[in-house]
């Protein structure tokens, strides 16, 4: 018996989601769907994006019913989670939520930074979060409109300007009165596919942090708690399929990424 765990994103981001979450529950069923689209979603008002992302998970809740349904994107789980759960309440949702917390709880300059896309700095979810969990710190809301397109060219193997990297990440980067920067949240599932340029061309170093770890334990707790046996960790050890809304076929390297996370390529839906 094994879980059937579905991972929406609206691209290629929740890639970094779907690793974490198949490194602790690697037999089971898994499909990957990407709204690309329309990507990004960063910018998409709230009365248009919550109906699509309902319009592109209806039809895998009704053909699968699956057990476990990631929101693998920010943007997304600022606005959608509350009418998904109403329209679902058998299924658990798990959404992806800025790591502010731990940021907040790890500096030691009380300066962190948190990077997302312009629509998830904008949320009161967003600064909800900042009131409840960092009201010790100076908090950096900085909203990026190319990093999320950069990483998932970056996953089709087309070659990325650091320069262009380096301009969007530098407002992280804060000095004040002796301190600077120290905790960095990723707070878009697309960044971390960046993360080896972001360490290269940072001014300085810093803690980069992904929420990626603590939502795949979120469900691997829920997965448990609907009677699934735990399973000896063994990477990757059944398979899935990722399926993308633009029926564009992948590109070689974005191919390859698929195939070492043993997902292949099936279909489209809504487009």
């Amino acid at each position: 018996m094994t879980p059937d765990i579905l991972v929406f994103d609206s691209g290629l981001g929740g890639l970094t989601v779907f690793e974490q979450i198949a490194s602790l529950r690697p037999r089971a069923t898994y499909r990957y769907v990407a709204d690309d689209a329309v990507f990004p979603y960063g910018e998409i008002p709230a009365e248009r994006l919550v109906p699509r992302v309902r319009e592109v998970i209806a039809p895998h809740i009704e053909a699968r019913a699956p057990d476990v349904i990631v929101i693998a994107c920010n943007t997304a789980s600022t606005l959608v989670l509350p009418p998904l759960r109403a329209a679902w309440p058998r299924i658990p949702f798990v959404g992806t939520v800025p790591a502010i917390k731990p940021a907040a709880e790890q500096s030691r300059s009380r300066l962190i930074s948190v990077l997302a896309t312009p629509g998830t700095v904008t949320r009161d979810y967003t600064r909800d979060l900042v009131d409840s969990f960092a009201s010790h710190c100076e908090v950096e809301l900085v909203g990026s409109r190319h990093l999320a397109a950069l990483a998932e060219d970056h996953m089709r193997g087309v070659a990325i300007d650091e320069d262009a990297v380096a301009r969007e990440i530098a407002p992280c980067f804060v000095t004040r009165g002796g301190r600077r920067t120290d905790h960095v949240v990723l707070a878009c599932t697309h960044y971390p596919l960046l993360l080896d340029l972001f360490r290269r061309v940072a001014p300085w170093p810093v803690e980069w942090v992904d929420p990626a770890p603590a939502i795949a334990r979120q469900v691997e707790r829920l997965v448990l708690g609907r009677g699934f046996p735990a399973g000896d960790v063994a990477r990757f050890a059944a398979g899935g399929e990722a399926l993308f809304t633009s029926g564009r076929e992948p590109d070689p390297a974005l191919l390859r990424r698929l195939e070492s996370l043993n997902l292949a390529p099936a279909g489209q839906g809504p487009k």
